[in-house]
This record gives structure tokens, C-alpha cells and sequence, in this order.
């Protein structure tokens, strides 16, 4: 599943690059073009040239001349712009462990939110969800449809109501459920609307107050086929509410996955899942060696 959401970056530029490794000779006009495809693939001109320049010194200072060679050391390259796996806050006990998912619009946070839901349910969780997206009667909706098809109930308020009472609401019902995961759908909102941004830190603070070292996590949903808007989305939401992780989606639509590279070199963000498919089942948690694999794979 992975290989094949991965196929029209692979065909569109990792492919193109394995070719020119394969050139007679690496000379400056390749490692330009290498350079150039990287950029192409959306990782940005400051990733593109730190892979370039590693891989050039180490085939420079190891003697790499064979494709074999040269496509591993690539490999290996794109897989050090990739933050260390640091464990999420799922792998430590806690009566209620509390997550926010925030995005822009159009980006699939409350269709990503009911896969997490499926999926954590699944593995055994007992998980809740926020409607704490106000600002739309549709999304509200939309979460409790989802919320009925992956079998979890959802709290919600009034349209144009207060978020942060949603979300008060809701880490009341669930401690007095027994519930162990909290997923908070905040309202999908541009990174630079200053008044939007400010209502996702006062959700912050009724976390906090509410449940100790809450959020636990505060995960972005970036939508894959936007390239480069996704780092620059992820650079305000990290400054602005603390972002802990991401989770990219469309996948399968894109030939721009290198952005999960820029994000992880540039902002040293750990990619937690990535959305494959339409389906519940179709979010996967993120293997950084299976994705630079599926880069690769012929």
C-alpha cells in the first residue's frame, strides 16, 4: 500500500534521480540535476542541498562509484534529514491521554481524526472525540458520522459556540466514562489568521488546566499535495500552538512527497502517520526506512 501511494513521486523524480546515478560519471552538471529534481520533489532548497552536498562529500570521501553504491548512500542520505523515532505520548500510562489535531481547511483533519479513532480503538484504546471545530454546523456533523462509523461517541456543542467549553465538556465526559483518549477536532483554520490562532492556544490552556501535561500531543494534518505550503504551515503551527507531530494525507494523489523530508530536516518534526486511501483502515503509521524504500522500489 505504502509502495503504491508512493508511485507518482517515485516515477515523477526519485526514479529520474536513480538514473543519473547510474550516468558514467558524476560530474557537476549531474549532481545540478540531482540537486534540481530534489527541489522538484518538493524538499525544499535548503533539504535538496544539504542531501546534495552529503551525498557529494560522501561518495567523494568513500570512493562510491557503483549504482548500487551510490543508490544506498542516497538512501541513507534521505533517510538522516529524518528526525530520530522519538516515542509518541501513547507509549506512556496515563488515566486520559489528550490530543489536539489542528490544520488548515481542505487538509482531511476530521476524516484523518476518525481513522486515528478507528485505528487507536482498535489497538485496544478507549477514545472520545472533541467537535471542537464551532465555527462549521458541516464539520460537526461530519465528525459525528465518522465518530458512528468508527463506533466512538463524539461531544459537540452549539454552532459559534465556545471551543474551549467543548473541549472542557469533553475531557469531562470522558473521565466520567472511563475513557482513555481524547482526539479534539479543532475548527480547520489558516495559519495566519491571528484570531483563529488565538483560539487554538486558549484550547491549549483548558487542556492543561484539565488534565495534567495536557495536550499530550498536538498533531498538524498537512495535505501531501501541497508541496512546500505544508512546511510553511507546519513552521506557524509549531511556533504558534507547540506541534509535536504530523501526519500528511493524500499521499496517494501527490508526486511532492519530499515535503516529509523538508519537514523533518528544517523544523525537526517526526512524521507520526501518513493517509493513503479513503478508507478508515487507510492511515499507516509512519516507517521512515519503508518510506525511503518505497522511493526506490522498482
Amino acid at each position: 500500500m505504502l509502495r503504491d501511494s508512493l508511485q507518482r513521486t517515485r516515477q515523477a523524480f526519485f526514479g529520474r534521480i536513480a538514473t543519473l546515478l547510474g550516468a558514467t560519471e558524476l560530474d557537476d552538471q549531474t549532481w545540478d540535476e540531482i540537486e534540481a529534481l530534489l527541489i522538484q520533489a518538493d524538499l525544499g532548497i535548503e533539504t535538496a542541498l544539504a542531501v546534495t552536498e552529503a551525498l557529494r562529500e560522501r561518495v567523494r570521501a568513500e570512493g562510491l562509484t557503483t549504482y548500487e553504491q551510490l543508490r544506498e548512500a542516497l538512501k541513507e542520505t534521505l533517510l538522516s534529514m529524518l528526525p530520530e523515532d522519538v516515542p509518541s505520548a501513547l507509549a506512556e500510562p496515563r488515566l486520559l491521554t489528550v490530543i489536539l489535531v489542528v490544520g488548515v481547511n481542505g487538509s482531511g483533519k476530521t476524516t484523518t481524526i476518525a481513522k486515528l479513532a478507528h485505528r487507536f480503538t482498535r489497538e485496544g484504546w478507549r477514545v472520545m472525540l472533541a467537535a471542537a471545530d464551532t465555527f462549521r454546523a458541516a464539520a460537526i456533523e461530519q465528525l459525528q458520522v465518522w465518530g458512528e462509523r468508527a463506533g466512538v461517541p463524539v461531544i459537540a456543542g452549539q454552532i459559534g459556540g465556545d471551543a474551549g467549553a467543548v473541549t472542557y465538556d469533553a475531557i469531562r465526559a470522558a473521565r466520567a466514562r472511563d475513557y482513555n483518549l481524547l482526539l479534539v477536532d479543532t475548527a480547520g483554520r489558516l495559519h495566519t489568521k491571528y484570531n483563529l490562532m488565538e483560539e487554538l492556544k486558549k484550547i491549549r490552556r483548558v487542556a492543561a488546566r484539565s488534565v495534567h501535561e495536557a495536550p499530550h500531543e498536538v498533531w498538524l494534518v498537512v495535505d501531501g499535495t501541497t508541496g512546500q505550503n505544508a512546511l510553511a504551515q507546519a513552521r506557524h503551527f509549531k511556533e504558534a500552538v507547540g506541534v509535536t507531530g504530523v501526519i500528511v494525507t493524500k499521499l496517494d494523489s501527490t508526486a511532492r512527497g519530499g515535503m516529509v523530508f523538508a519537514i523533518g530536516h528544517e523544523l525537526g518534526l517526526p512524521v507520526r502517520y501518513l493517509g493513503v486511501g479513503e478508507s478508515l483502515e487507510d492511515l499507516q503509521p509512519f516507517d521512515p526506512q519503508a518510506f525511503v524504500d518505497g522511493l526506490f522500489d522498482e
